[in-house]
């Protein structure tokens, strides 16, 4: 067998053999120095930035000459293993495997050979301000850099040298574009310094010197500089058209200056907001100026689109340059023309819906431009369905300026009353008749009516006792009316709104009013009073509003659903909690003051009888005060009950005082007889509920209903004074009045206090059973 091969291989040519592969050895040994030497040239020129310009040509001289080596040994092998395969496979596989791993040192080296001169033409198209130029040789270098890292055997530090370089000059590139862009795209913007905001934006302008120029640069940087210049013209000229009435565009086109747009100032406008067809009209001339330069653009792009791709997504490219300004600005102008216009255009009233359609027509009209001039793709945007939902945002808007207004009202001041008589009405409006439905039930209600009760009630049943209210209160009520009043003849969703809206102005006077004048509440008697009847007041209407309007609002509601008087106990709790607990503070007062009146012990004594008249004097002139405090504001039967529950509770701790003592003598009895008629005569003219003197007569004569401890009071001082026979007369075998305010028990204390013990003394006790 070995004979055979020796003569194949004799027969084939031993020498020729001999001799590929000495070749295919030296060209290893080549490959592998130009190899080394052009990675050393490459991390010198894009790692270490080396300047090595003619080395670099000859090692890609170099590298051309062991190509054209490679492709004439790799024939000569292919042709030689085709002739001799049948004897020679195992011989000529080395080789072959060789040979490959150089052909694959040799790709890469063309690989980096292509980057270098794409680097190189790309510098040189950048000093020649070819940016289109520029972009493609940067292209040519990035696919290089991809076809080395599909390689496995590449040099990592080398790949990451050329990724970093590749970078680098792209956003050199970008640079270069921004700069060139600001040259072209003039943009003179407002200063920071300007008086108002509005003189800001007078200084605002945006120039393009010719639309054509524009060309190398964007298509270069398509997404970059169009993306800020786009955000530019929404902050600095889109949006102050929007948001300034008084703001207008002027266009002017010159042949040197190219296009100009200004913000300029129309003569000083009265109106806060803009309408929306004055908008549009600003936004649309703006718009349509800025169309024509981006169409000559358009025009110039579609010819050539590599260099804009490189730079931007695919889909981008795709798009007119008007869409793509579109879909940068149209979310953020879109909502600023819904918070800044048309959500001030809105109706504040339900008679004015109709007038709205022209708005939704304009708008409609504004859109459809839009689309015309590609701006805007596809079906409806939010703008339109906003204008179209009037309905919904004429409920919210009036829902949310009613309760901000009453909650203006209820943090507003409460000491501004007015009063309110018996015959005091709500000014409800006519509403339309009910509908056929309400009118059949109440016909037939009518017809089944037909007993009558003799007695009737009087004519001021079930009405308000005359009394002082916050002007907040009567005007929250009327609010109240109106909103109601809104809704009737609305649709169902906008009752609906608007009702519980009625609903949470109450909920909301109920959680927000004791909570922010607490404090006033508690240091202010008077406002006290008045917060009372606010609550009294409301409840008071609330029984009854809901009935006012049930026939009148769409169902449920007027299927039983609009009632208010579920909040009626609430309200009632309310006002009385309110109320008691100033009464707890008075009576705390009170009671401190007549702390300082030593037990009323040893009046004999002057420091003490001087100490105890003060306290006596302070109590009444705290009641005065109270009297004159809630007169004419609370109402007659609660002012007589407040003022005899505070005066009760100062009577019954000088009783109680006076009961302890174990020892009175007759001057301290004096003393304290004179202390006690004191309260006995002033006591009453605390009670005076009404501005006529004369009519408060009836109120200080009927002083024993409202003060409870009264009798009991009259009976003490009686005794104070009384021998032990009168006081023996009075009780009366436990019948008389002086019985029936003291037990035996308290009596005989009273006698063993004021007298001496005696016989008589004694005598009179026994009678005491």
């Amino acid at each position: 067998m070995s004979s055979f091969v020796t003569e194949v291989l004799a027969s084939s040519g031993k020498l020729e053999k001999e001799d590929l592969s000495s070749k295919i050895s030296k060209m290893s040994r080549k490959v592998e120095d130009t190899k080394e030497e052009v990675c050393d040239m490459i991390n010198k020129r894009y790692g270490d930035f080396l300047p090595s310009l003619q080395g670099s040509e000859e090692l890609m001289v170099q590298v051309d000459e062991v190509s054209k080596e490679m492709d004439m040994l790799k024939n000569c092998i292919e042709n030689e293993v085709q002739q001799n395969i049948h004897v020679a496979v195992a011989e000529y596989a080395k080789l072959k495997q060789q040979l490959e791993k150089n052909t694959i040192i040799i790709t890469m080296l063309g690989h980096l050979k292509e980057f270098h001169n794409a680097m190189e033409e790309f510098n040189k198209a950048l000093l020649e301000k070819k940016y289109v130029d520029a972009a493609n040789q940067l292209e040519r270098a990035r696919s290089s850099v991809d076809s080395l890292k599909g390689w496995k055997t590449s040099q990592l530090p080398l790949l990451s040298a050329l990724s970093s370089e590749l970078t680098v000059q792209r956003e050199n590139l970008i640079y270069h574009m921004g700069d060139e862009w600001k040259r072209l795209v003039i943009w003179r913007l407002p200063s920071s310094k300007g008086k108002t905001p509005l003189e800001n934006w007078l200084k605002f302008s945006f120039s393009n010197v010719v639309p054509v120029q524009l060309y190398e640069v964007y298509s270069v940087t398509c997404f970059c500089c169009f993306c800020r210049s786009g955000q530019v013209l929404l902050k600095n000229m889109l949006k102050p058209l929007v948001v300034y009435p008084s703001l207008s565009v002027r266009v002017t086109e010159q042949q040197d200056e190219g296009t100009t747009l200004a913000l300029q100032c129309l003569e000083e406008s009265h109106e806060e907001r803009s309408t929306p067809s004055q908008v549009y009209s600003k936004l649309l001339l703006v718009l349509k100026t800025l169309l024509f330069i981006l169409e000559i653009l358009h025009d110039k792009l579609e010819k050539e689109k590599s260099s804009v791709c490189y730079f931007s997504d695919v889909s981008i490219c795709d798009k007119k340059l008007s869409a793509i300004l579109g879909e940068l600005i149209w979310e953020e102008i879109s909502q600023c023309i819904i918070h800044d216009c048309l959500l001030y255009s809105i109706p504040t009233n339900s008679s004015q819906l109709e007038k709205y359609n022209t708005v939704i027509k304009e708008t409609e009209e504004f859109e459809k431009s839009l689309k015309e001039m590609e701006y805007l793709q596809g079906d409806s945007t939010d703008l339109l369905k906003y204008a179209r939902d009037v309905n919904c945002h004429f409920a919210s808007k009036k829902c949310k300026d009613v309760i901000v207004a009453a909650r203006k009202l209820m943090t507003s001041k409460m000491h501004n009353t007015v009063k309110i008589a018996p015959d005091s009405k709500l000014r409800l409006p006519k509403l339309p008749a009910p509908n056929s439905e309400a009118k059949v039930k109440q016909e037939t209600t009518k017809e089944e009516i037909t007993m009558e009760n003799t007695k009737q009630l009087s004519a001021w049943s079930l009405c308000l006792p005359a009394c002082r209210i916050s002007e907040s209160v009567q005007q929250l009520m009327e609010l109240a009316l109106n909103t109601l009043c809104e809704a009737v003849g609305s649709s169902t969703q906008c009752a609906l709104q608007l009702f519980f809206t009625v609903r949470n102005i109450f909920q909301l006077f109920y959680d927000v009013v004791p909570t922010y004048h607490k404090e006033n509440l508690l240091k202010f008697p008077h406002l006290a009073a008045i917060q009372h009847n606010n609550c009294m007041y409301l409840a008071h209407h609330l029984l009854t509003l809901g009935h006012h309007f049930r026939a009148h609002l769409p169902q449920p509601l007027s299927e039983g659903v609009a009632t208010f008087v579920d909040m009626v106990p609430g309200f009632r709790k309310l006002g009385a909690q309110c109320f008691l607990a100033q009464l707890n503070v008075q009576r705390a007062e009170l009671l401190e003051r007549l702390s300082t009146a030593h037990n009323f012990c040893n009046l004999d004594d002057e420091d003490n009888y001087i100490a105890a008249s003060k306290a006596v004097r302070q109590v009444i002139h705290q009641l005065k005060q109270l009297g004159t405090v809630w007169q004419d504001v609370l109402p007659v039967s609660i002012y007589c009950k407040a003022m005899g529950n505070l005066l009760n509770t100062a009577i019954a701790e000088v009783i109680s005082k006076i009961m302890m003592l174990e020892d009175i003598s007759s001057e301290d009895g004096e003393h304290l007889h004179t202390l006690c008629q004191t309260i006995i005569e002033e006591g009453p003219l605390v009670f005076i509920p009404l501005a006529e003197e004369k009519k408060n007569k009836k109120y200080q004569e009927e002083v024993p209903l409202y003060v409870k401890k009264w009798s009991t009071f009259k009976e003490l001082v009686i005794v104070l004074r009384a021998n032990l026979q009168e006081i023996v007369d009075r009780w009366a075998d436990g019948k008389g009045p002086l019985a029936l305010e003291f037990s035996s028990s308290e009596v005989k204390n009273l006698i063993r206090a004021l007298f001496q013990n005696t016989e008589r003394r004694a005598v009179a006790l026994t009678k005491i059973k």
